[in-house]
């Protein structure tokens, strides 16, 4: 990859929360900026992001959720380590009460996106991070 080569995106929900409005938005928002995007349906499990991060290159993990699968994403976080993909970013997006903001930043969440962010934020802040992870992968394997 080089840095005309658009960031790749994996937008995704784990666990059994199936609205996907939110991520369906987000989604566009990142493929109007010029972003890939690789959509999967709801319901997957933290194994199934893991292998769709590593098979499809993606230089950035959307996580959406709207009721309490967030809490599966430490879990994610792990088997991402585990993976040797710890250099891929994590951000989740939409309801996250504020007293779990600091179990995710703890297990290794970049940005925590609530209802109401803006789209310039979200592409901004996604942008940056993307570029920022592959900054550091080809860095190490070069």
């Amino acid at each position: 990859m080089n840095a005309q080569t658009p960031y790749r995106v994996l937008v995704t929900k784990v666990g059994l929360d199936g609205h996907d409005r939110g991520s369906r938005i987000v989604a566009a928002y990142l493929r109007d900026a010029g972003m890939e995007v690789v959509y999967t349906s709801p319901w997957q499990s933290v194994d199934q992001v893991v292998r769709l991060a590593s098979d499809e290159d993606v230089d950035l993990i959307g996580i959406s959720s709207l009721s309490t699968d967030h809490l599966i994403v430490p879990d994610l976080m792990q088997a991402l380590h585990k993976a040797a993909l710890e250099h891929v970013p994590v951000v989740v997006g939409g309801i996250v009460p504020d007293a779990e903001y600091a179990l995710l930043f703890d297990a290794g969440v970049s940005a925590i996106f609530g209802p109401g962010t803006d789209r310039d934020t979200i592409v901004t802040q996604i942008r940056q991070l993307a570029g920022a992870a592959r900054d550091v992968r080809e860095n190490q394997f070069t």
